[in-house]
């Protein structure tokens, strides 16, 4: 669980590296409202600059009045037309909280939602939806709300809502931190959304590249099995499982391996050889291969001790 708060020109000048000794990870800040450029938040830029350079993650939020999903591609436009540029760890969040928009019912609200969302990720940012618990439950449809990342605000000592994941939690609007004068709004997170966003390329950083491991055989692996390098029992099974192998073939392996006799050293075999228990010629060949010896290294070692009488 990280700590964070949200923040916008209400909050004024903020002292952000005391903000950051306070234990605040990360900051959502209001970018802007409505639907034109000149919206922008007071306070944006200064806010994104000293919340970076204090070492704080940053994520933004879009306060909406959308009348029609075609105003809201309108301010969702706007919103990338003031964060462009910039580098977020954080979605980038519709702000659905006006009365206005409700009284027209879950249809119109899903529309809003998917305009603007749609129209961020078409513009590569991780988009998600900021709202409270029973604007979610009874203005938004559950299959919109899984669409996209959830912010969801509850002021209660617990956090109501269940229809589907989300990731952080709005759950004060009193808070008091060091740093800010006045009243702040406090937030728990629990998803990485850093990792999220930088691994999948969103909000202004380039994708991270996977990297490529070469796979071990099955035979490489039951012999490391055998030497005790992967745990025992259902240990053995989560972290063959974790590295992408297939525990039943390797376990296979393992019990074939594990089921042959102990093979004897090559000296030893070539003594008995030489002392006429193995047979000759063809035969011995066979009697040796089926034993799971190598009958070439076994004959050299023969001609090397008979060469020495």
């Amino acid at each position: 669980m990280i700590k964070g708060i949200d923040v916008s020109t209400w909050q004024g000048n903020i002292d952000f590296a005391k903000v950051k000794a306070s234990g605040i990870d990360f900051v959502i800040i209001r970018a802007g409202y409505g639907r034109e450029v000149s919206q922008k938040d007071n306070c944006f830029e200064r806010n994104y600059e000293n919340a970076k350079a204090a070492g704080l993650d940053v994520g933004a939020y879009w306060y909406s009045y959308a009348d029609s999903a075609e105003d809201a591609v309108r301010e969702a436009k706007a919103c990338v037309e003031v964060i462009k540029g910039k580098k977020f760890e954080y979605p980038i969040y519709f702000d659905l909280e006006e009365q206005s928009q409700f009284a027209k019912g879950k249809n119109f609200c899903d529309s809003i939602i998917k305009a603007f969302c749609g129209e961020l990720e078409k513009n590569g940012y991780k988009a998600g939806l900021y709202c409270s618990t029973y604007y979610l439950n009874n203005y938004v449809s559950d299959s919109v709300a899984k669409k996209y990342e959830l912010w969801v605000a509850q002021y209660n000592y617990r956090c109501t809502y269940t229809a589907n994941k989300y990731g952080i939690w709005q759950f004060s609007s009193e808070g008091r931190i060091n740093g800010i004068s006045g009243d702040v709004d406090m937030n728990y997170c629990y998803t990485d959304y850093p990792a999220i966003v930088k691994n999948g390329g969103y909000n202004g950083y380039k994708k991270t590249a996977k990297k490529t491991t070469s796979k071990k055989t099955v035979d490489e692996l039951a012999k490391e099995v055998i030497d005790g390098k992967w745990s025992v029992g259902e240990g053995r099974k989560q972290k063959l499982t974790a590295a992408g192998y297939n525990y039943n073939a390797v376990q296979k392996r393992v019990n074939e391996l594990m089921s042959k006799p102990q093979l004897k050293p090559v000296d030893e075999i070539a003594k008995e050889v030489i002392q006429g228990k193995w047979s000759n010629g063809d035969e011995r060949k066979q009697k040796l291969t089926s034993a799971g010896y190598d009958y070439d290294v076994v004959q050299k070692r023969v001609n090397e001790l008979l060469n020495r009488q």
